[in-house]
């Protein structure tokens, strides 16, 4: 449930927040780096006014942190951190999968099939930011179908935590194969209305994404990301 921003429609201090924000989440700001405010502020063609703003909320959100004699930089991906995260992620996608599987409607199915398609395709094209966006399509169909909008609401708090993770585990290519064979299980179960078995592999798909990951924090201790 992460959606394109309109940047002509946002205030500039929105506009400002929105691009280090998601230079943090897609990695071009990485763990660890400072966020030099005269620095941000000529990349982005701003006073360091907007900047100063943009990162005291971006602290608040836990994304930055400040440290005493170095400034802000941006927060580390923890093992802590990315176990927490899909802890709670892991149950609410096998409990939006298993009230799919009861709710949703032939329209949405096709839905689900199409946006499973695009992904597919997505990954012929080798675009992260394009993966990464039609993963989370394919996701957020099978949490509006739900129609359970506590749920929905749940979903997207933790949209935004969440694909940090994601878009980290996306670089993992070897893990193509596998995010490919379950969302077509995921669609069949949904189909047939497998409830175990859909969430089962709702859980299995989280398992197989903490997998991955910690991996690349052992690998790469705990630096991602390219430059802003």
């Amino acid at each position: 449930m992460t959606g394109t921003i309109v940047e002509e429609a946002l205030p500039l201090r929105d506009m400002v927040y929105h691009k280090i924000r998601q230079a943090i989440l897609v990695g071009d700001l990485q763990p660890g780096e400072r966020l030099m405010e005269i620095h941000l502020a000529e990349k982005l063609d701003v006073s360091r006014t907007p900047v100063r703003e943009a990162i005291h909320k971006l602290e608040q959100e836990g994304l930055v942190i400040m440290t005493p004699r170095k400034g802000a930089e941006v927060a580390q991906i923890t093992e802590q951190g990315l176990r927490d995260v899909l802890e709670v992620r892991r149950g609410l996608d096998a409990m939006s999968i298993e009230l799919a599987c009861e709710r949703i409607t032939q329209e949405d199915k096709k839905e689900l099939i199409k946006a499973r398609e695009a992904f597919e395709e997505a990954i012929k094209g080798g675009d992260i930011r394009e993966l990464a966006r039609t993963d989370v399509a394919f996701h957020d169909i099978i949490v509006r179908s739900t129609g359970n909008q506590r749920l929905i609401e749940v979903v997207t708090q933790m949209a935004e935590q969440m694909y940090r993770y994601r878009f980290e585990y996306l670089k993992d290519t070897s893990s193509y194969d596998k995010l490919v064979e379950e969302h077509r299980r995921m669609c069949e179960y949904i189909a047939d209305g497998k409830r175990q078995e859909a969430a089962k592999v709702a859980r299995e798909h989280i398992d197989n994404q903490e997998k991955s990951i910690m991996q690349q924090l052992h690998l790469n201790g705990s630096s991602f990301g390219g430059a802003f």
